[in-house]
């Protein structure tokens, strides 16, 4: 059964007004625990009704299922539809190819390190 750890964070010196979760993902999101792990990020984004930010860590990503795909397709919807944004740091070159066959990096901006995505979130 392949392991997934999600951490979640305040980012520190977010501009007033605004809200900003650091979201790490860490092993394999996979048919084994997606939907389990998927609870926590409804659960922030429930949490956060207007305006929320989030960036998801994706360095320590080894893998991910088209569910996950899925499911971020769909995180972003509710949290674009609240006023808030999602972007992606640091995914791996195999994790970032297949969310662009996908189309997801249409929808989602991708950056490069978890610096630049965290400027991006911040302006």
């Amino acid at each position: 059964m392949a392991q997934v750890q999600i951490t979640i964070e305040d980012l520190a010196g977010a501009a007033e007004g605004k809200t900003i979760k650091l979201v790490h993902l860490v092993g394999q999101l996979d048919e084994s625990n997606v939907d389990e792990e998927a609870k926590k990020i409804y659960q922030l984004i429930e949490s956060v009704p207007q305006g929320l930010n989030l960036i998801f860590n994706l360095e320590g990503l080894e893998y991910m299922n088209s569910k996950s795909i899925g499911y971020m397709t769909d995180w972003y919807s509710k949290v674009s539809g609240s006023g808030g944004k999602i972007v992606i740091a640091a995914a791996r070159e195999n994790i970032l190819d297949i969310l662009q066959v996908v189309g997801l990096t249409q929808l989602v901006t991708a950056y490069a390190t978890l610096e630049e995505a965290k400027l991006a979130v911040n302006q």
